[in-house]
């Protein structure tokens, strides 16, 4: 999962980019309004977490903006502004949630978590095909009851695949599924990615198909 984040306050942004790697998301990190609306405009994220006092622009125009493309990626507003009618506002403006500042990091990564389960699963907490088993909250699989160890990449393959089930996923999508402003990835190395997680899948039911020349499918047990 590729997450924005908007915030000026470098030692904040530094603690929440920490938090959420280890947790195996990719973070890219603006501190401006206007690098985040262009941010915005050129890389599908999968939620975004925003300040509101953004320099140059404030971060409900960034909202406004996000919302007039028609783009629907979760917005987590995290803030100073705790009045009430900053709250309504914000919401009704487009955000899904809307924490304010001091905060806890757990609290925010819970809600990261609940924003991504109601856009990417249906607010399941598991997704179930046969022997196969996935656990939408800890980001965990589990084969005919047994727990699968996955590494990150592993990880963010499958939750794309999953989320387009009988769908071809392209190695372009999956490329900037997986790669950050810090680090990039192959399509070589999504080769080898895929390759080993074919192998983990074994016995799930569930089938890792690659179609030449255009990509990969996940497909559930008949």
């Amino acid at each position: 999962m590729r997450i924005l984040l908007a915030e000026d306050d470098q030692m904040l942004s530094n603690g929440v980019t920490m938090a959420l790697s280890q947790n195996g998301y990719l973070v890219d990190h603006v501190k401006s309004g206007s690098a985040a609306d262009s941010a915005l405009t050129q890389t599908p994220y999968d939620a975004v977490i925003l300040d509101l006092g953004l320099p140059d622009m404030d971060g409900l125009e960034v909202l406004t903006r996000l919302r007039q493309r028609g783009q629907a990626t979760p917005v987590v507003i995290l803030t100073a502004r705790e009045a009430v009618p900053d709250r309504v506002n914000g919401l009704d403006l487009g955000a899904n949630d809307y924490m304010t500042k001091p905060f806890h990091l757990d609290e925010l990564e819970a809600r990261i978590r609940a924003v991504l389960r109601k856009d990417s699963w249906s607010n399941q907490t598991e997704v179930r095909y046969g022997d196969f088993v996935y656990d939408t909250v800890g980001r965990r699989l589990y084969v005919r009851g047994e727990p699968v160890d996955l590494s990150a990449r592993e990880v963010a393959v499958l939750e794309l695949l999953l989320q387009r089930i009988n769908k071809v996923v392209n190695k372009q999508q999956l490329t900037e599924h997986l790669s950050s402003w810090e680090s990039s990835i192959s399509f070589n190395a999504i080769e080898i990615i895929v390759h080993r997680l074919r192998k983990k899948l074994l016995g799930s039911g569930c089938n890792l198909r690659t179609i030449r020349g255009l990509g990969y499918i996940l497909e559930p047990p008949q």
